[in-house]
């Protein structure tokens, strides 16, 4: 056998161990998490934003008498993240162009807000410091700027996934008409009117998609990052050639998510947020 045929079954084998290496490290850091996380679809949605989100009961909204997973400007923000990635991936497909001088300028009004907002909240976190505030914060603005700011990274992570993962590619602004534009700041503006509602059965299933949005944006992140490590940019034709690197990418994802909530729980004893106002 000569060993151009030889290295063939050599090189299968060893991809395959690596697949069942990878898919065998996802359940296990899966099964450890949802051990040792507490119960219930809201404790597990509590879990993931523990792990990036303060979680401060005065800056979040309730759902009864618990407070959101995540704090009132992070529900926008991730809220508005999953809906931006939605709009993309069915009117752009694989348009990854970037957008156009007016839509950057509006992006940039969006992050100034979100901004302010931000800066503005924490001056009324801590005594003496609320007199340099510009205005009350209340929970419905961090809300808005959280979902403007949602949209702003859905609008430049959508270009740079397409950009490093896809062979063939468009590069016409991802989106560019009205249509795409009022889907998506109508589709935002909805999503906060929603929360605004205080309506139980529309709440539930929005806590729930605010993590997912922050477990999708920490998993693409990590995604394509194995992209890079293992060069395979601008490679892929389809979305299920990615599966792999999708896997990879959610595993890492979930060892971060693990090792900050271990790390805070042990310097807190709680799930609950970093501070009580």
């Amino acid at each position: 056998m000569t060993e151009e045929n030889y290295s063939f079954p050599v090189s299968l084998k060893t991809d395959q161990t690596r697949k069942i290496l990878l898919f065998g490290s996802f359940l296990i850091l899966l099964v450890l998490w949802l051990i040792n996380t507490p119960p219930g679809l809201l404790g597990k949605s509590d879990a993931v934003g523990y792990a990036v989100c303060h979680r401060i009961a005065s800056h979040s909204f309730y759902f009864g008498d618990r407070p959101f997973s995540l704090c009132a400007r992070c529900t926008g923000q991730y809220l508005g993240f999953l809906l931006g990635m939605g709009v993309h991936f069915f009117r752009a497909k694989k348009q990854v162009g970037f957008p156009t001088r007016p839509i950057w300028i509006l992006y940039g009004l969006l992050f100034l807000i979100y901004l302010i907002d931000g800066v503005n909240s924490v001056l009324n976190l801590y005594p003496g410091l609320e007199n340099w505030s510009i205005y009350k914060p209340i929970n419905s603005l961090r809300l808005f700027s959280g979902l403007g700011i949602g949209i702003v990274l859905s609008g430049v992570l959508y270009p740079l996934l397409g950009q490093s993962v896809w062979r063939e590619v468009s590069l016409r602004p991802a989106l560019c008409g009205l249509m795409d534009w009022g889907m998506l700041f109508g589709g935002s503006n909805l999503l906060g009117l929603l929360i605004l509602s205080q309506n139980p059965i529309i709440l539930y299933p929005l806590i729930l998609l605010s993590t997912a949005g922050l477990l999708f944006l920490v998993s693409l992140m990590y995604t394509m990052i194995w992209i890079i490590l293992t060069k395979k940019e601008n490679s892929f034709t389809s979305w299920w050639e990615l599966r792999w690197w999708w896997i990879a990418g959610i595993s890492s994802a979930l060892l971060q998510i693990i090792a900050v909530d271990w790390l805070r729980f042990s310097l807190t004893g709680t799930w609950s947020g970093f501070l009580v106002y």
